[in-house]
């Protein structure tokens, strides 16, 4: 489990490019909703749960993160563009 704000979930998902929200779903074999529900967006209708518990509080509240494989996955997209590497 990984615990962080909400604000800094938030600003990594805002700062992945264009169409990286479904190259994370195809990646992980995941549905788009629930990758989306991961960053904080709500859809009931994701087929799945996305892992994420916010708990109020300040920048956003705590978010626990029941598997961090969405964010890490996230995370090697922005050190790509970072970076301007590429991987397969």
């Amino acid at each position: 489990m990984k615990t962080m704000t909400f604000n800094d979930l938030r600003k990594i998902k805002d700062n992945l490019p264009t169409g990286s929200i479904q190259r994370i779903a195809d990646d992980l074999l995941l549905p788009v909703e629930t990758v989306k529900n991961y960053f904080g967006g709500i859809n009931d209708n994701a087929g799945s749960g996305s892992g994420i518990h916010v708990e109020p509080g300040p920048n956003g509240g705590a978010v626990k993160l029941d598997d961090p494989t969405i964010l890490e996955r996230a995370l090697i997209i922005l050190g790509e563009e970072t970076y301007n590497v590429t991987t397969n």
